[in-house]
């Protein structure tokens, strides 16, 4: 057996799988780009929807929660925040912070304006509108 494996049978599987796994790799990025646009929320981007992302990263929101999986995990996740808690509760929850209950972790008051709250609000619009398959697992984040 050892003597019928030779160099150049080496070299050929080398080349066979190299090749296998480059046009492997060539189709599942096809696939990738074909499917996309089904998952993003390009329509429902507004500007409003910016404005709250951009609050979102000058503010360093990610250093403490996570965003459809991305960002610390300090506190809650915030992908789905909009369809499990609504627009009215999330400008309440962030104008009544910290809340001072003992034993809990605080999130600062941003003193954000109305109109900053409800860019916010139309961030997490727009991200609740994500097609994720079904992340997070848990429905609370």
């Amino acid at each position: 057996m050892a003597a019928s494996f030779t160099k150049s049978t080496a070299r050929n599987i080398f080349y066979g799988g190299s090749l296998f796994f480059i046009l492997l790799f060539l189709a599942l990025t096809f696939q990738t780009e074909q499917d996309f646009p089904k998952y993003d929320n390009h329509e429902n981007l507004t500007v409003q929807a910016i404005r709250g992302k951009k609050l979102w990263e000058v503010n360093d929101c990610a250093g403490c929660h996570t965003l459809l999986g991305e960002g610390a995990y300090f506190a809650p996740e915030l992908g789905n925040v909009y369809t499990r808690r609504g627009p009215d509760f999330i400008k309440v929850w962030i104008k009544a912070q910290p809340t001072h209950a003992p034993g809990r972790r605080q999130m600062p008051n941003f003193h954000f304006t109305d109109q900053q709250l409800d860019d916010l609000v139309a961030f997490f619009k727009y991200t609740s509108g994500i097609r994720t398959n079904n992340w997070p697992p848990n429905k609370e984040g």
